[in-house]
């Protein structure tokens, strides 16, 4: 009996221990030191909007060809840095067997009809000769056969541009090679070697050969929350965070925003754009993934407190400010600038000034 008695108390004794640190515990810890407050201090608030997008070029270059055929030669590669004029690829010519028959017909009808245009040269020139036909006459059949001659002429160059990609006109050779348009970077190179060319025309957009940019202006497009865009305007600042290079130092300014909106995942956002002005000794590529704040307002060197201790109590914003006799107040105070964790105090409180967190919430 004694020794159940023993250990009966002792039972008590650990439930009575555990009683009194458990509520310590939903004191918060502080025993009797007073209410947790928060000194009234000096600071800066930046008001920002968020936009999430890419790093693309300004310019973005799509290199198409004018002949139809197959890719001969892939003269560049991805990353290569090409001048204005440089050769990027060569493209054969792949006629079918009836569009190389009929051209090499059409050389035959027009070697004819040159043949039969200088033969009635001949007799005109010899009856002008004799005073039978005017001298406008004359001059009438020159000119139907020097027609006659440059037919010929197209005819034989169609056939050669055909059966080799190459012919030289006027002195300028005319051949498949596509040279740059710019000077600049291969992005990507959408073709190999053999692939078909379909040719850029009034009525068909051709094959997409190479892409290609100016590597040296880039800039940032993406959207912005239409809850921001109304706040935004050109010129605005903007700090450019990039993914890849979490330690790089880039920023720009707003270019354009968009007057109309578009939807992304059940949610409204107006399109922008962004130019980079510095970026360090970052290297950008294009397609990198980059969030962007663009500073709405910002306030230094003013009263800041969080803005959780703010209550809101028949529209006036109040505190609770720990008095050093260790007596509390409810303290009226006008605000100003948020960024939605921070607020500016601009009367009711002063610089040192002790500020009463609130309770946690019991969570029921």
């Amino acid at each position: 009996m004694k020794t159940r008695t023993k250990v009966g108390m002792g039972l008590v004794g650990l439930i009575a221990v555990a009683g009194t640190i458990a509520a310590v515990s939903l004191r918060g810890g502080n025993g009797d030191e007073g209410p947790t407050t928060i000194e009234v201090t000096r600071g800066s608030i930046i008001q920002k909007a968020l936009a999430i997008g890419n790093i693309e070029p300004d310019v973005e270059i799509s290199v198409k060809s004018q002949i139809s055929g197959v890719v001969r030669e892939l003269l560049v590669e991805a990353g290569d840095f090409v001048a204005a004029g440089d050769r990027l690829l060569e493209v054969k010519p792949n006629p079918t067997p009836i569009e190389l028959a009929e051209s090499s017909r059409q050389v035959e009808l027009r070697e004819i009809e040159l043949e039969n245009m200088e033969r009635d040269l001949h007799r005109k020139q010899e009856l002008r000769e004799r005073d039978f036909i005017t001298q406008e006459e004359l001059e009438l059949a020159e000119r139907e056969f020097e027609r006659a001659e440059i037919q010929v002429q197209m005819a034989r160059e169609r056939v050669a541009l055909l059966e080799t990609g190459r012919v030289r006109i006027a002195n300028r050779n005319i051949e498949g090679v596509i040279r740059s348009p710019i000077e600049g970077f291969v992005l990507e190179t959408r073709v190999e070697s053999g692939d078909p060319v379909v040719p850029l025309s009034a009525f068909q957009e051709g094959t997409v050969l190479i892409t290609m940019a100016a590597m040296s202006n880039l800039i940032f497009r993406g959207t912005v929350d239409e809850i921001d865009v109304g706040k935004l305007r050109e010129g605005m600042p903007a700090d450019v965070k990039v993914g890849a290079l979490p330690d790089a130092a880039v920023s720009g300014e707003v270019y354009s925003i968009s007057l109309k909106a578009r939807t992304e995942d059940n949610a409204t956002v107006f399109p922008i754009e962004v130019t980079l002005n510095e970026v360090g000794e970052a290297v950008l590529r294009a397609g990198y993934s980059a969030n962007v704040d663009i500073i709405i307002d910002r306030r230094d060197d003013v009263l800041v407190i969080p803005e959780r201790l703010i209550r809101f109590k028949e529209g006036v914003s109040e505190v609770t400010v720990l008095l050093p006799g260790g007596e509390t107040e409810d303290r009226a105070v006008e605000t100003g600038l948020s960024d939605a964790l921070t607020i500016e105090i601009l009367d009711g409180l002063e610089e040192g000034d002790l500020v009463v967190e609130p309770p946690p919430r019991e969570i029921e």
